[in-house]
């Protein structure tokens, strides 16, 4: 599935080639990630990264998807055997531009790191992982987004006197339930307006106390849950959503201390009053993660059976579907997850 000229088709292009210290891999699942999307979007984004790792180019070939797991078909240059053919592997998306040395490209966000809506996919041995054979392919394609809510749970330390509001519960609201709950965090509040996704994050990951934004504000709910249980910490909000305007609503609405960790991501931009945070005496963490720590022990949770992220896929496609689908996550329609089976469905 190429990107070119701003439109998706699916056509041959030349195999991906495994340079030094590289495995090219055969895709068995991989995962429609929100960021796919915003890519396509937001091409200024790609045009204008001052880090080098993601680069939009209308005239060039790029193959989208960077949630994956595969198959080893052959090895590049200097390859030791720690990954023999067949054996079946994942990774950061990451791929290292002479073993780290002159940077790196993000998967499926450069013509340089071809993606996983593709047969074929390079990676690098270095920070490659094999994957146990009695774990599904659907499950360890997962990986990357639940990591997402690892890093900002972890990071976020939520403290016995704390309550957790979880605002969205798509794809990356449900990482951030399942890392809480993992904690043994309690209790857990989401708000979403999608009754199918609060009864999701209730029943399969562990959330608590659900909100329709509709009908009350989740503050509200907040501060009556703390007074009957006698929870006098701050607030500690996950911004799972990402659309412009959330940021200052919360912002407007939280008790002083509140702790804002925004996973939702702001590619279209946003404003912020300042003043009316420092007044609130809020602080506010924009990315930085997921971390290695994040990503391999979302890995190693997955591979034990401690998470379970299967319950969050409501739809199994192939590449034709691929187009579709990023349509319907564009209008933050269908389910949380759709996986993708670029060479058709597993044995």
């Amino acid at each position: 599935m190429v990107l070119r000229q701003g439109r998706l088709g699916i056509r041959e292009i030349p195999d991906p080639v495994p340079g030094p210290g590289e495995l090219l891999v055969k895709t068995l699942s991989t995962a429609i990630c929100g960021s796919d999307v915003h890519f396509m979007d937001h091409p200024e984004l790609g045009i204008e990264d001052p880090t080098g790792r993601s680069l939009y180019a209308a005239d060039r070939d790029i193959v989208l998807g960077h949630e994956f797991v595969g198959e080893v078909l052959a090895h590049g240059p200097g390859c030791s055997d720690r990954f023999p053919v067949g054996a079946r592997v994942t990774s950061i998306p990451i791929r290292l531009v002479n073993g780290g040395a002159d940077g790196t490209r993000i998967i499926g966000q450069h013509p340089e790191a071809q993606g996983s809506f593709g047969e074929l996919v390079v990676i690098s041995e270095a920070i490659a992982r094999q994957v146990r054979s009695d774990v599904s392919d659907d499950a360890v394609a997962l990986t990357d987004a639940f990591a997402v809510g690892e890093f900002y749970v972890r990071i976020a330390d939520v403290r016995p006197d704390e309550i957790a509001i979880v605002i969205g519960a798509g794809a990356i609201g449900l990482s951030a339930v399942a890392a809480l709950a993992g904690r043994g965090v309690e209790p857990i509040i989401v708000a979403d307006y999608n009754g199918e996704r609060r009864a999701l994050a209730r029943d399969e990951f562990g959330a608590h106390i659900l909100v329709d934004p509709a009908e009350r504000a989740p503050f509200e709910v907040w501060r009556q849950v703390r007074a009957e249980r006698n929870l006098w910490g701050p607030a500690v909000v996950f911004e799972c959503v990402g659309v412009p305007g959330l940021l200052q609503n919360l912002v407007e609405s939280a008790d002083m201390g509140t702790r804002l960790y925004c996973a939702g991501g702001w590619y279209t931009g946003d404003t912020l009053d300042v003043t009316t945070a420092t007044r609130r005496g809020v602080s506010i963490q924009f990315g930085g993660g997921p971390m290695p720590q994040d990503w391999y022990g979302t890995l190693d949770a997955i591979a034990s059976g401690g998470l379970d992220p299967l319950p969050s896929i409501g739809q199994i496609i192939t590449l034709d579907e691929v187009p579709d689908a990023l349509d319907r996550a564009r209008r933050s329609e269908g389910p949380p997850r759709v996986i993708v089976h670029p060479n058709g469905a597993p044995a």
